[in-house]
C-alpha cells in the first residue's frame, strides 16, 4: 500500500505514519518542515495556508492508495487537498471528531446522530466542530461518498500528545504529594489510544471501507480510577490520590475537561458527548483497544525519553490545575 499523509509528524499524524512503515507501507508525508516526519518515509514539503503552499504536492508525481488528512482549522484546505488529489489517489481518510454532532448529543449516540450547523467546506476558519464538519463535506465533495473515510475521533491518548491531557496527569502524580483525584472513581472513560486509531485506519483503509465511524474505546474500556491509578503506579507511586465528589470540584470553580483533564462530571451533556458514544460500528471493523496501563506506561516512558515536558500546540489551550488551587480544595476537606 501507498500512503500519502497530510501531516504526520506529530501525535495522530505520526502514530498513522509509524504504524504504515511498521506495516511496510511505502509512505510520503507532506508536511511543514517543523519537526522531522518518522525514519524511513519520503518528505515532500509545503505550507496547506500558503498561497501556492501546495506546489510541492501537486508537482510530485506520484500516486497513492490512500490519503490520510488531519487537519482541524479551516476546511478550505482541505477542500484544495482532496480536489488535487482526487485523481491520484484511492482513497480519502479525513480524522474528523465527534463534535461534529449538534450538542447535545444523548448518550449512546450512533453515526446517524444530528450534526452541527453552518459547516461549508469553502470557508475560513470559525469553530471547531464547523471545522471538523467542514472537512468531512470537502472529503466526501472531491472523492464521493464510496471513496470517503469519515473518523469521527473522541478524546485521544498515548505517545507524541502534544494536548496536554495524558502528560499533565503523568507529571502531576511525578512531583507527589496529595493529589485532587476528580470521583467518581468507577466513572467510565471513552478514549482511543492513538496507535489504536492509527491501526484502525490502515485496517479500513486496506479493506476499503467508507462513511463516518465514531472512533474511541467500548463503554466500560476502563474507568478514572483505572486511569489516575495508573499514573500513579507508573511514575513511581509518590502521590496519595484523594477521592473527590463531583459536586465538590464544581463548587471550587475548578473546570472539567480543561483544569482537571479527561474528566467531566458524570451525568452531565458533557460526560455523555465525551464518554457515552455508541461505537459498535467501528468495534465491527476491527477496532481493538489495548489495556489503558499500555498507554499510560509508554506515554511516560516517550515523556521520560524527550526529558519531561511534553510539546504544546499553540492552538489548544494550556491544561492543567494551579497548585494553589488543588490545596485549598484538598485542604478544606476535599477529598477522601
Amino acid at each position: 500500500m501507498r500512503l500519502l499523509m497530510l501531516g504526520g509528524t506529530e501525535f495522530a499524524g505520526r502514530a498513522v505514519v509509524e504504524a504504515a512503515l511498521g506495516r511496510g507501507w511505502e509512505v510520503t508525508v507532506f508536511h511543514r518542515g517543523l519537526h522531522e516526519a518518522p525514519k524511513g518515509a519520503r518528505t515532500l514539503l509545503g505550507d496547506r495556508t500558503a498561497v501556492d503552499g501546495l506546489a510541492a504536492l501537486d508537482e510530485d508525481p506520484g500516486e497513492w492508495d490512500v490519503v490520510v488528512d488531519t487537519w482541524s482549522a479551516a476546511p478550505r484546505a482541505v477542500r484544495d487537498s482532496a480536489r488535487l488529489l482526487r485523481g491520484r489517489a484511492g482513497r480519502y481518510v479525513y480524522v474528523s471528531s465527534c463534535s461534529v454532532y449538534a450538542w447535545a448529543p444523548p448518550a449512546g449516540y450512533t453515526e446517524r446522530a444530528r450534526v452541527v450547523e453552518g459547516a461549508s467546506p469553502d470557508a475560513d476558519r470559525t469553530e471547531y466542530a464547523q471545522d471538523k464538519l467542514g472537512g468531512e463535506l470537502a472529503a466526501v465533495d472531491a472523492f464521493g461518498a464510496d471513496r470517503s473515510l469519515l473518523v469521527r475521533a473522541g478524546l485521544l491518548l498515548g505517545p507524541y500528545e502534544n494536548v496536554g491531557r495524558l502528560p499533565w496527569w503523568l507529571t502531576r502524580m511525578a512531583r507527589g504529594g496529595p493529589v485532587l483525584a476528580p470521583g467518581p472513581r468507577d466513572l467510565p472513560l471513552q478514549y482511543a489510544d492513538v496507535r489504536d486509531l492509527a491501526e484502525w485506519i490502515l485496517g479500513a483503509a486496506e479493506r476499503g471501507l467508507s462513511g463516518p465511524y465514531n472512533l474511541m474505546s467500548p463503554q466500560g474500556h476502563t474507568t478514572t480510577g483505572e486511569l489516575l491509578e495508573a499514573c500513579a503506579a507508573v511514575t513511581g507511586g509518590p502521590a496519595e490520590l484523594r477521592w473527590t465528589a463531583p459536586e465538590v470540584i464544581l463548587d471550587a470553580g475548578i473546570e472539567p475537561w480543561t483544569q482537571l483533564p479527561v474528566w467531566v462530571p458524570p451525568g452531565s451533556d458533557l460526560h455523555d458527548a465525551l464518554h457515552s458514544a455508541d461505537v459498535s460500528r467501528a468495534v465491527a471493523a476491527g477496532l481493538r483497544c489495548r489495556p489503558v496501563a499500555e498507554t499510560v506506561a509508554d506515554t511516560w516512558a516517550w515523556l521520560r525519553e524527550i526529558g519531561g515536558t511534553a510539546p504544546q500546540r499553540p492552538d489548544r489551550p494550556f491544561k492543567g490545575l494551579d497548585p494553589e488551587v488543588e490545596a485549598k480544595v484538598l485542604g478544606a476537606g476535599g477529598g477522601v
